[in-house]
């Protein structure tokens, strides 16, 4: 697969694009999902810069529009009329439905142009990736998190704003790290993937050089602070390294897979022995460094309106629209950017339906698609495991389905992208 790009080329038929321009516009597409237009962005109010009007900003629209026109116009040289093939069906019906839950919402624009951005979003990382392959992919992936990883590392002396400054309401975030990122939570996630990634070229290479740099992305994550991703980082790890072991032999994936089914069971009965501990515990807004207020706020939303939700995109800059405005008492609560919770905020927003719709798009058939035996990549496949497990268990305490071009909603979209380059490799024969 290291020869993904060249491949590209053999395989495209009439006049190709040059493979550097295609890999040229998937890097384009990381460096807006993990870069963006205004790194280093002063903080101001209580959680950040993004207007309330929900219009977006329009050169980011456009940047991500003119990088999707180069992603589809490879495509179509590869796939002929198949362009949107490689998107799950799944995610298309999830994307549709978000869509159609503006003939709800309180502001039909706003769900509109937020859904069709969404929309370009998740075409551009499929497409991206079927392109080049899963390897080169992740290739171009890894030097783009690299060069975040040194500008962070840099940045942290001569940038004031590259840490956490005086005025934050929160004030236990002053001094914390958060490099070219608008809050340390979301360094430390990219800082956790980095170290996924690096450990991974470094078993794989036997290079003292990717060690190097797991170690740097490891101890920026530490400066950041971030509790969730340095709590969800061994873990995924840990993961990675059975799945790794385990699925070499069907027996050895039984065990394991029994005995995570009897650890979830044993967890589930120990929730429901102990609700109502759990219940006064999030009841305390205290705990959870606030979210739980928020948490309060979006099941008492989702007990009023189950079936449908507010409308895609609605949960947060969207003035007095936002569906959690009756809810709250706090102000500060009425600005935060998501519900801390993705799969509660799923449900805020496309309710019932939707949350269906992205369990199976997102959760079940990658899982699908992880539990297969593949010998062949299993390296790979073990770090997508790891990506799979930190991104579904940060859900639980940070929003990420379906955030627009957020780093661990963009880095989901890839790993099931690259999961698919896996099962369904294109070749000379298949395409002819």
């Amino acid at each position: 697969m290291a020869n993904d790009g060249l491949a590209f080329e053999r395989r495209s038929q009439g006049v190709a694009l040059p493979a550097w321009l295609v890999e040229a516009a998937f890097v384009a597409f990381l460096l807006l999902v993990f870069v963006g237009l205004t790194p280093f962005a002063m903080r101001s109010g209580a959680f950040g810069l993004s207007s309330t009007t929900g219009s977006g900003d329009l050169m980011r629209q456009v940047c991500y529009l003119a990088v999707f026109v180069m992603l589809v116009a490879a495509s179509v040289q590869k796939r002929g009329l198949m362009v949107f093939a490689v998107v799950p069906v799944s995610l298309l019906l999830l994307l549709l439905w978000c869509f159609i839950s503006a003939a709800w919402a309180p502001v039909p624009g706003i769900v509109v142009r937020r859904a069709g951005l969404e929309f370009v979003i998740v075409c551009s990382a499929m497409l991206g990736v079927d392109a080049l392959g899963p390897q080169r992919s992740l290739e171009l992936l890894r030097y783009v998190l690299i060069g975040v990883l040194l500008v962070n590392w840099i940045s942290i002396p001569v940038i004031p704003q590259a840490r956490h400054l005086p005025g934050e309401v929160d004030p236990s975030l002053v001094g914390d790290w958060r490099g070219l990122y608008f809050q340390k939570n979301i360094a430390g996630s990219v800082s956790a993937v980095t170290a996924m990634i690096e450990l991974y070229f470094a078993a794989k290479r036997k290079s003292w050089f990717d060690l190097a740099l797991f170690a740097a992305a490891l101890g920026f994550a530490v400066m950041t602070r971030s509790k969730t991703s340095l709590g969800l980082l061994p873990l995924a790890v840990l993961f990675g390294l059975v799945y790794r072991w385990a699925w070499r032999r069907d027996l050895d994936r039984l065990i394991v897979t029994i005995c995570a089914g009897i650890i979830l069971i044993v967890t589930a009965a120990f929730v429901a022995g102990h609700a109502a501990q759990i219940s006064r515990m999030l009841e305390n807004p205290a705990e959870f460094t606030g979210r739980s207020e928020i948490w309060q706020a979006e099941l008492r939303y989702i007990a009023a309106h189950p079936l449908l939700g507010a409308g895609y995109g609605t949960f947060s800059d969207t003035g007095g629209a936002s569906p959690l405005a009756n809810y709250v008492m706090s102000k500060w609560v009425e600005s935060a950017p998501h519900g801390h919770n993705g799969y509660l905020q799923l449900l805020v927003t496309i309710g019932a339906v939707g949350f269906a719709l992205a369990m199976l798009a997102l959760v079940i058939l990658p899982f699908v698609m992880l539990y297969r035996r593949d010998l062949d990549n299993l390296p790979l496949k073990a770090l997508l495991f790891a990506f799979f497990v930190f991104i579904v268990m940060h859900n639980l305490l940070e929003s990420d389905y379906l955030e627009s071009d957020g780093v661990m909603w963009t880095t989901l979209l890839l790993t099931i992208a690259m999961l698919r380059g896996l099962r369904t490799p294109v070749t000379e024969e298949s395409r002819a």
